[in-house]
């Protein structure tokens, strides 16, 4: 007998584990786990405890709000962390051996990521702020003011919305005496980052508030804390994050890069000497993107740790990201980087313990929506100690993803994924789903996606592949579809639904789907202009239109200059080559459309173009839109919108094919 798969509504019984933070001893691990209330349909988020002696989980919040950020104070007495419970997110504190926990904060505007004082007395946090406000006077509502005024390109941003005039501030937080003293006050935002292990320095990023519309980038900052001196540790040529103190108080650590080919640039590890003053490239000619950029659609609040010192300040751990998987990396000062986790799966979580090399690690596969693991990084033992989903899914079915790789026309190898359907039977053909990845500098990965288990209990055969343009494939890989969208990554994407119609005989190549989303939606609208071999697509947060994305988007105007290599004064027809509307008379394909209507990094009006050009020649499609959704509508919009989303694709494919 068959186990049931995977059905679009399992996406209110499944939970997630997410931001484990070890001790400072490392005996306990505190983390997030995220589930749906099936009534409110509303997102509860508490934090859990796991003791890494006795092998116990407690509930360490409880109520049905979200409780996010967990950070242990250095003392092990107390964890900082941010809650919603009081209407808007705030710090609140809560003792690490149980109580009460307690509001911090009170800001009018909430509060976001606090960081502990070496002494285990004051929390570094951000607030937002308009410019002139200070934390105790805030600005008047002016009911007479009808309109809004802005002077910058960037006047709105996807999931924050329209310009709220609000800037965040640095602030420091004395958490016995409840005193709070603002450290930044002009019209940019600040991110702190970390404390000098001696308490008398921060750092934080920033930009440049006279440069932010025409020069992008983020610099690393130091600010000592009696003078409120700034120290500038980068030259505002690149984008830079995640500054971090080595224990001994020598270093500063950051990743980051120089724009070098623009928004597909490989991140590097950089170790800033606090002492000469002078900066090193760690990870110069290393060919492997740093950091976590795989793409699914199941966990919510996952959290790259960035740099992890151990205590020998000889070295430290991070997350990389190759080959559709992400590792465990050591690095040392001198610049070696040795492997300690490289299997195929997505780590999405990570937390150490600085002196033992133990670790807590967070991991999906594509048949396991995520748990926490114990490692030992030194010697590899692990040990499962979340078991969050286990009853669910014990007599559930996941299709597992078979690897593949593929030569596409020139020769280039592919590599991707073939899932096939629950209840697969040899002797049948079954229809065919490509999936296609946004960004498109991120990857697909060996971890869990809803929507293509979704599929294949619905009896689709699923292909995701990683063409040209995604991440982890070496620099030049990722570099590749640069100026050429629609060209050479297309034809990956057809090379591999050739390659696995000539390999798997069970596949009906007369039964054909395609879907994607962002990039993908992209890659799917551009795709039924130039072919007509699918029998049914779906485009999910497209782009159609290069020259009106460049002035709707919120990245519109310098990610296409990056990406396709025009603009809209000085080489237009550049964007409209490259554009799917140019090709819209092209399109026999039927054609479903999803769009969040507040969707700013591609706008809805992308999607509506297409629709009304496909309907103004009585073509077949469909537009479905998602009343206060952003571009994250699949992956972190309210459960009732991200369960109808896929509900909609399963749908229109079980029409068509």
């Amino acid at each position: 007998m068959n186990k049931i798969g995977i059905t679009a509504r399992d996406l209110f019984h499944l939970k997630s584990v997410t931001d484990p933070k070890l001790s400072p001893d490392g005996s306990m691990a505190v983390y997030v786990q995220t589930r749906i209330d099936e009534i409110t349909e509303k997102y509860i988020s508490n934090l859990f405890m796991f003791s890494l002696i006795t092998n116990e989980t407690k509930q360490w919040t409880f109520g049905d709000n979200r409780d996010t950020s967990p950070a242990w104070s250095p003392d092990g007495k107390h964890i900082a962390f941010i809650s919603d419970r009081s209407g808007k997110k705030q710090v609140h504190i809560i003792g690490s051996i149980g109580g009460e926990a307690r509001q911090l904060t009170h800001f009018v505007n909430g509060a976001s990521k606090p960081i502990w004082s070496p002494c285990s007395t004051k929390l570094l946090l951000s607030t937002g702020l308009k410019e002139g406000e200070n934390l105790n006077t805030v600005k008047e509502n002016d009911l007479s003011k009808e309109v809004n005024r802005y002077d910058r390109i960037k006047y709105k941003w996807d999931g924050r919305g329209y310009f709220d005039q609000l800037y965040q501030q640095l602030v420091i937080a004395d958490i016995f005496k409840g005193e709070f003293t603002l450290l930044t006050e002009n019209n940019i935002d600040h991110l702190p980052n970390a404390w000098s292990p001696d308490g008398q320095r921060i750092a934080f990023i920033s930009g440049d508030a006279e440069r932010s519309d025409d020069e992008l980038f983020s610099d690393i900052f130091i600010m000592d804390l009696d003078t409120k001196s700034l120290e500038k540790i980068t030259d505002s040529t690149g984008f830079f994050r995640d500054p971090k103190w080595s224990p001994n108080g020598e270093y500063l650590s950051f990743i980051g890069h120089n724009k070098e080919f623009a928004g597909a640039t490989f991140s590097n590890i950089w170790l800033y000497s606090i002492m000469d003053q002078t900066t090193q490239c760690l990870t110069d000619g290393w060919d492997v993107q740093i950091g976590d950029s795989a793409i699914g659609d199941f966990q919510i609040g996952a959290v790259d740790p960035g740099i992890l010192w151990t205590n020998d300040s000889q070295g430290f751990y991070f997350l990389i990201s190759d080959y559709g998987s992400t590792g465990v990396y050591y690095g040392s000062i001198e610049g070696a980087m040795y492997p300690s986790i490289l299997d195929p799966q997505h780590i999405y979580g990570l937390t150490i313990d600085p002196e033992s090399h133990r670790a807590v690690v967070a991991i999906s596969t594509p048949v396991h929506p995520g748990d926490l693991f114990a490692y030992n990084l030194t010697n590899g033992d692990k040990e499962q100690i979340s078991f969050v989903n286990e009853d669910f899914l014990k007599d559930k079915h996941l299709s597992m993803a078979e690897p593949i790789t593929f030569p596409s026309v020139d020769g280039l190898t592919i590599h991707g994924w073939i899932m096939r359907p629950n209840g697969f039977n040899g002797s049948q053909k079954y229809p065919l789903i490509l999936e296609i990845h946004g960004g498109p500098h991120m990857m697909y990965a060996n971890t869990y996606v809803h929507e293509f288990q979704t599929l294949a209990n619905e009896g689709y055969t699923v292909l995701f592949t990683n063409p040209r343009g995604s991440v982890g494939y070496g620099q030049d890989f990722v570099n590749a579809c640069r100026g050429d969208y629609g060209g050479m990554d297309y034809k990956d994407l057809m090379a591999g639904v050739d390659h696995v119609l000539a390999t798997y005989d069970f596949i009906d190549d007369e039964d054909l789907g395609v879907s994607g989303g962002s990039y993908g939606g992209f890659m799917v609208n551009w795709i039924i202009g130039h072919t007509n071999r699918f029998k049914a697509a779906v485009s999910q947060r497209c782009i159609s239109n290069w020259l009106s994305f460049y002035g709707v988007s919120d990245i519109g105007y310098y990610f296409t200059e990056w990406e396709v290599g025009g603009d809209i004064i000085n080489s237009a027809e550049k964007l409209w080559q490259h554009s799917p509307l140019k090709y819209v008379s092209n399109v026999d394909t039927p054609l479903l459309l999803l769009h969040g209507e507040k969707d700013f990094r591609c706008p809805i009006e992308q999607s509506e173009q297409f629709f009304v050009a496909l309907k103004r020649q009585n073509k077949e499609a469909v537009l479905v839109s998602f009343p206060n959704e952003t571009h994250e509508v699949s992956r972190s919009g309210s459960p009732k919108m991200r369960l109808q989303h896929v509900e909609e694709i399963k749908g229109w494919f079980n029409k068509y094919l």
